[in-house]
């Protein structure tokens, strides 16, 4: 097992199998269950929920490619780290940079989407919207600096009540079932079964993300794998379960897509159905961000230890051990973001573009490291070239934001030779993890 220097001396061991499983599904169910299902039904019909089969299944590689370097390689640094072993320290850090600036700019448009489904029920503004949206992230913010055991106590009883509401979503839909809505099965042709498929790929992103955590989980070889796959089925599940009701209730077309699981809740529950989704939609964002919060806090712990982030982005409080600095930038950074969707500048839909790229180009860089580092374990590599040809097969489409990568290289790089030129020869970076230096102060 790999581990990287100092590790004892900063973050703990706290994370159960439970934590793990409910933090891996936190990261990955997120405002897409909301969206989805009735937007790739609109676009293929019936036959999207062979899309969603086929997604489910092509996930699983990804799932237990970064299970798999988790357990191997435990570290705060997540897939930089892995990238870092297989290909160097200035490659593993640029991808660790990916990660921390999508972030920022993700966390508020997930905060937003959650916000927006109160929002309608209650005839808020705008102004109230993004105030409800400030409070879901500031909350995993708070909790994160009290600790990992804390957030991911919290984070296990979130999972249950959002499984709880999208099994009662799924339960309530149920008598509502017509095998008339199955017919015709292909009524767009295959090429809108791939357009489909590819849509639902940002269902399933969030498995890197945890992987950020793993220095801190309790026996990280066995149970990172173990809760990678326990947390892989029941993401399939739910997905597949929601997005075959969707289909068999016709719950998507007629502009009403957007809200498909509103729209099937209400078959059964009425009014009340739409207050249920909003709750199910404000515990899904809230794990979604409290998951990514934790981890993206831990790779610029991670990144100013290696000398590759500004030395106080390492620093630890001093009671707790939590990188209070990484959060610290996490919080003005989704600050700024917020600040700017409510502006009206950039739409939801616009600013998302960018976190996708550049977790995109995150995974890219954990799957190529998959492919180096696991070359004596033939299923680890199957599932890591596997894994590989998905993501690079979908980069071309992201368009325009598929510079937004390029563009943080540009800036790490500018970053890097100032910080050298400051640097008198000879010396070399202070470690910030050292128990002299203040990433071990509040």
């Amino acid at each position: 097992m790999s581990m990287p220097s100092g590790h004892k001396q900063g973050l703990r061991e706290v994370l159960s199998l439970p934590q793990i499983v409910a933090l891996y599904i936190g990261s990955v169910i997120g405002s897409g269950i909301l969206l989805v299902p009735g937007l790739a039904a609109e676009l293929a019909g019936p036959s999207s929920i062979v899309a969603w089969l086929a997604m489910s299944i092509l996930v699983i590689p990804m799932a237990i490619t970064m299970g798999l370097l988790a357990a191997r390689h435990p570290s705060s640094g997540g897939v930089s780290h892995f990238v870092k072993l297989a290909y160097g320290a200035r490659y593993g850090n640029l991808v660790g940079w990916f990660f921390l600036l999508s972030v920022p700019i993700g966390g508020p448009v997930v905060a937003v989407t959650g916000a927006q489904y109160v929002g309608v029920l209650l005839h808020w503004g705008s102004g109230q919207v993004h105030a409800l949206a400030a409070l879901i992230m500031v909350v995993p913010f708070v909790m994160n600096i009290f600790g990992l055991r804390l957030a991911g106590s919290v984070q296990t009883v979130v999972i249950a009540l959002i499984l709880a509401i999208l099994l009662l979503a799924i339960g309530t839909a149920i008598p509502h079932y017509d095998a008339a809505n199955f017919t015709p099965f292909l009524p767009r042709g295959g090429f809108s079964v791939m357009k489909a498929a590819g849509l639902m790929f940002w269902c399933f992103i969030g498995w890197e993300a945890v992987t950020h955590l793993s220095a801190e989980f309790v026996d990280p070889r066995r149970n990172a794998i173990r809760g990678v796959l326990w947390s892989a089925g029941v993401v399939a599940l739910i997905y597949f379960a929601v997005a075959f009701m969707t289909v068999a209730t016709h719950s998507y077309g007629d502009g009403q897509s957007a809200a498909s699981l509103s729209v099937m809740v209400h078959l059964s529950l009425g009014p009340v159905g739409g207050w249920i989704v909003a709750v199910a939609a404000l515990f899904i964002c809230f794990a979604a961000h409290n998951a990514y919060a934790s981890a993206a806090a831990r790779i610029a712990y991670a990144l100013a230890r290696e000398g590759a982030a500004p030395r106080w982005f390492g620093r630890l409080h001093r009671k707790y051990r939590t990188p209070i600095g990484g959060l610290a930038f996490l919080a003005a950074g989704s600050a700024i973001a917020l600040a700017v969707l409510y502006s009206g500048v950039v739409s939801l839909a616009q600013l998302i573009e960018l976190p996708n790229a550049t977790f995109i180009a995150t995974y890219i860089g954990g799957c190529l490291a998959g492919v180096r580092l696991m070359r004596d374990y033939p299923l680890g590599r199957a599932a890591a070239w596997i894994s590989l040809v998905v993501t690079l097969g979908l980069y071309p489409f992201l368009g325009w934001s598929a510079l937004y990568p390029l563009v943080i290289v540009a800036i790490v790089q500018v970053w890097q030779r100032r910080r050298t030129s400051a640097v008198p020869a000879g010396l070399a970076p202070a470690d910030p993890a050292k128990p002299d230096l203040p990433a071990s102060h509040s």
